[in-house]
């Protein structure tokens, strides 16, 4: 019994002490930018909409948006004691005479903020239409499915966007 104990024992030393050819190498990584980490790039803009400018504002990004990239936009809804409430867009508001929507569409160059709906836009109250502040956030397409987009705080952290530029 104590030779068989021995012969596993040499066995299990024999096993562990060995090494083989280490192995084709994996696939590359993705490229970053000149090789480096991709990354993601946001703006925050207050704005005013009204019957001169059409209900609609464009605005440049003022970076460069890769064909691929995902513009995701975020109004601020609400401040609850001090702490900012955003929602990702569009979002609607419902009126006795009619429902209004923020959205929004975007390009390689710019984003488009707009307000549509079956409300007459004419007859909103300030409120609705002034000083409306919107973050956009540009992300690569594949990081898109990897996070809660309606959550502005997890598309924040999973992208390594710690602040905003001001427009």
């Amino acid at each position: 019994m104590k030779k068989i104990a021995t012969l596993l024992c040499v066995i299990a030393l024999t096993f562990t002490a060995c090494s083989g050819d280490q192995g084709p190498p994996g696939p590359p990584g993705l490229d970053g930018i000149n090789g480096g980490i991709i990354t993601s790039s946001a703006f925050e803009i207050d704005v005013n909409f009204n019957a001169a400018n059409n209900f609609s504002i464009t605005e440049n990004y003022g970076f460069d948006v890769k064909p691929s990239d995902v513009a995701l936009v975020y109004i601020l809804w609400e401040t609850d004691n001090g702490t900012d409430i955003w929602r990702l867009l569009p979002q609607s508001v419902a009126f006795e005479s009619g429902t209004l929507v923020y959205n929004f569409d975007f390009t390689q160059t710019d984003v488009r903020f707009f307000l549509d709906g079956t409300v007459d836009l004419n007859t909103l109250d300030a409120e609705w239409t002034q000083n409306q502040v919107f973050r956009v956030v540009v992300i690569p397409a594949d990081n898109v499915d990897a996070v809660d987009v309606s959550n502005l705080d997890q598309v924040m952290k999973a992208n390594n966007i710690k602040n905003f530029d001001l427009k």
